[in-house]
Order: structure tokens, then sequence, then C-alpha cells
């Protein structure tokens, strides 16, 4: 899992502003995915895949977003293992994230991605619709924040409305969106 959103979020403008050279960037993201889903999702979410394995979108609720100081300071030699000398602009981007993030009670899609092969195909709107229409039978809103503009198009398209967007110093900008529960 962690394989296939290194390679969906290779050429993603956030990762590559955060980890700038190709080569770091390739051996650094399956380890930064198998953090988040090993740390983060696996105790408290969910994760959701395709018949072939080739997306993955990973879930949180709205209780497990945040992560609890004792897993901050785990990560944090981890983060500075994958991020090096842009862990302060990685610092100070999950800040932001974190101000703009609603505080009621909702469905968090920390990550959807598609291998690069297989876009284009619906299966990302596909892995998306799980949650939604989880969050539609427990009438529940869905958030996530979208690194491109392709992507917030995928996403308003699937009802998803843009919140404030956002940059961290001279990043790309991020576009946080939710979804009310149909």
């Amino acid at each position: 899992m962690s394989e296939v959103l290194a390679d969906a979020f290779l050429e993603d403008p956030i990762f590559s502003w955060l980890l700038p050279d190709e080569a770091k960037r390739r051996e650094q993201l399956p380890r930064f995915f198998k953090l988040e889903i090993e740390r983060r999702v696996l105790p408290h979410g969910r994760i959701w895949t395709g018949d072939r394995a080739e997306g993955v979108l990973l879930e949180l609720p709205s209780d497990f977003w945040q992560l609890s100081p004792r897993d901050q300071t785990f990560r944090t030699p981890a983060f500075l293992r994958i991020f090096g000398r842009r862990l302060p602009q990685a610092t100070a981007l999950m800040a932001a994230m974190e101000k703009v993030h609603p505080p009621e009670a909702h469905y968090y899609i920390p990550y959807v991605g598609v291998v690069r092969a297989a876009q284009g195909e619906g299966l990302g709107t596909a892995l998306v619709g799980r949650t939604l229409a989880r969050c539609d039978k427990e009438g529940f809103p869905a958030y996530l924040e979208a690194t491109s503009e392709r992507n917030a198009a995928l996403y308003a398209r699937l009802g998803f409305q843009h919140m404030r967007r956002f940059t961290v110093g001279n990043s790309p900008p991020v576009f946080p969106m939710r979804r009310k529960p149909a």
C-alpha cells in the first residue's frame, strides 16, 4: 500500500516541493506512507484498496485525525530521516493543515492515490465513493486536502466544496475541501 501511494504521489506538487530531488522522493515516499499507514491509520481508521491493488484510500474518523503528543514525538526522528533539511517546511505545512481542519465530526481522507499507470480509469473515484457512501449513511461530512488543481476538480465533481486554499511560504497551493452528507 505504501508503494502504491508513493507511486501515486511521486509527481504531486506538495511532495515535489517538500522533496525536490526526485531520487530522494522515490526513496522516501514509501517510508513516509508506511509510517502514515502503520502509526496513524491502522490503529484507528480504515484502508480501502482497489480490486487490483492499484489504488489506496486512507480514512480516519474525526476523533483520530489529529496525532497524539506521543505519536508526534515518535514521528519526529522518522520525519527528520524522510524530509531532512526540509523538515521545517513539512512541519509548517502540517501545522497549517491542522489550522484549517474542521472541528465538526467528519470522516477525514488524508490520502487517496492510484498508481500513475492506472490514473484516469475511475479507480480514485471508486475509492472515494466508499467513504462518501459511509458518510451519507452515517450523516457525516467528508474532508480532505487536495494538493493539485486536477485532484481538486475531481473532488468537486464528487460534491466536495472548496474551503480556504492556502500556501506555506513558497509552497504550491493546498485546497481544503469538505463534502456534506447526502
